[in-house]
């Protein structure tokens, strides 16, 4: 990719109508700031002038990939290997895959320099952030929540960009703080008498549990969705102070997932959109992504185990739900139910006017003749 790199730097001047050495004065400003961005750089990253090259050629293509795959930008030919059609159809996605590895990010406060230096003006955190956002994020998942202040990398904006909704936690107990109880699969909740709905926006976050109803977010699971939580995920845990919020939601769904039947049933309800194909795929994919995964026991999630569990040791919601999918499940179902109750009634009805004219002559021939 590098003559694509050197390619895209050689667009990205000639549009900016501004000389490299310009972008190397503003690059060396914050070098200190770029490099402090990377744990255990390597000696040859060291080098100042070495890091420098980096910066720039990756910042510039980076910036013409996302410009050219959200329309700001179409001055390449129509042949272009990469920022043709052809190129944003067969090549880009790759490319945004790769921008997702969390060993391959690059702080966007290079972007932010490089961008400045381009407008000769101050501060573009606003627009990287949506540039960034709008390349990465597919438009119905990308959060209506604007991200305030310059994201650290593009794997971290996007991270935000899933958990954009408040936490809403209620008061817990000392004693059942931190409990973080293992949760039934999504088949046995169902046959317990709790239903699944869609929340009301799609991040992670919007996970919630209120009488009897467990509302989760839609997702879509393809291709790219094993290798976007496994970054996820390690950003988390090597990222002190990021937070927990992915590694949670993925630790619950596989808690919910232990089968076919149980995606089966989550696509049903349309909180899952499954375009790998079976149910089966699904269910093994959730199964392996929480492996030797450590749940905080802090978790944002933590409660709506707890209530969950709770709902499901009361026998009474047990045996609503069982006369609900026994006498309910359909309407033949219901209409027999019904019949059978009327019947039921019409034959108390029977054995009543049947046994009453008994009580009525017994009482009559029981009554003292007047004198």
């Amino acid at each position: 990719m590098e003559e694509h790199k050197l390619r895209a730097l050689v667009h990205f001047l000639k549009r900016a109508k501004k000389q490299l050495d310009e972008f190397v004065a503003a690059m060396k400003e914050v070098v200190p700031q770029l490099q402090d961005a990377y744990q255990g750089l390597d000696e040859q990253w060291k080098d100042k002038e070495r890091f420098l090259q980096l910066m720039i050629l990756d910042g510039c293509f980076m910036l013409e990939i996302m410009r050219a795959a959200t329309g700001a930008s179409s001055d390449y030919a129509f042949n272009d290997p990469i920022f043709s059609s052809h190129g944003m159809l067969y090549t880009v996605p790759y490319i945004k895959r790769d921008m997702m590895m969390i060993e391959n990010q690059l702080p966007l406060l290079a972007l932010d320099r490089l961008v400045s230096v381009e407008t000769s003006k101050p501060k573009h955190e606003d627009y990287i952030n949506k540039l960034v956002l709008k390349f990465c994020v597919p438009p119905n998942e990308r959060s209506p929540t604007p991200i305030v202040g310059l994201g650290l990398h593009p794997l971290d904006l996007f991270r935000k960009s899933l958990l954009s909704e408040p936490v809403h936690r209620s008061a817990a107990s000392s004693a059942e703080q931190g409990s973080s109880e293992i949760i039934r699969s999504a088949i046995e909740l169902y046959e317990a008498g709790i239903r699944f709905k869609k929340s009301k926006n799609n991040s992670l976050r919007d996970i919630s549990f209120h009488h009897g109803v467990l509302s989760l977010p839609v997702i879509v699971v393809d291709d790219a969705t094993e290798y976007m939580f496994l970054n996820l995920m390690a950003f988390e845990r090597l990222h002190f102070g990021a937070g927990n919020e992915v590694t949670s939601y993925v630790f619950f769904m596989d808690n919910i997932i232990d089968s076919a039947k149980d995606v089966s049933l989550l696509h049903s309800k349309g909180i899952i959109q499954n375009a790998v194909g079976s149910d089966k795929a699904v269910a093994k994919l959730f199964n392996s992504l929480s492996k030797d995964v450590v749940l905080d026991p802090e978790s944002c999630l933590d409660d709506v185990h707890r209530k969950v569990n709770k709902y499901c040791r009361k026998n009474i919601n047990m045996w609503r739900a069982n006369l609900i999918h026994t006498y309910f499940r359909s309407p033949w179902a219901t209409l027999s139910l019904a019949a059978a109750i009327f019947l039921l009634v019409l034959t108390v009805l029977q054995t009543i006017y049947t046994i009453m004219p008994y009580y009525v002559n017994s009482d009559a021939l029981a009554a003292p003749s007047p004198q």
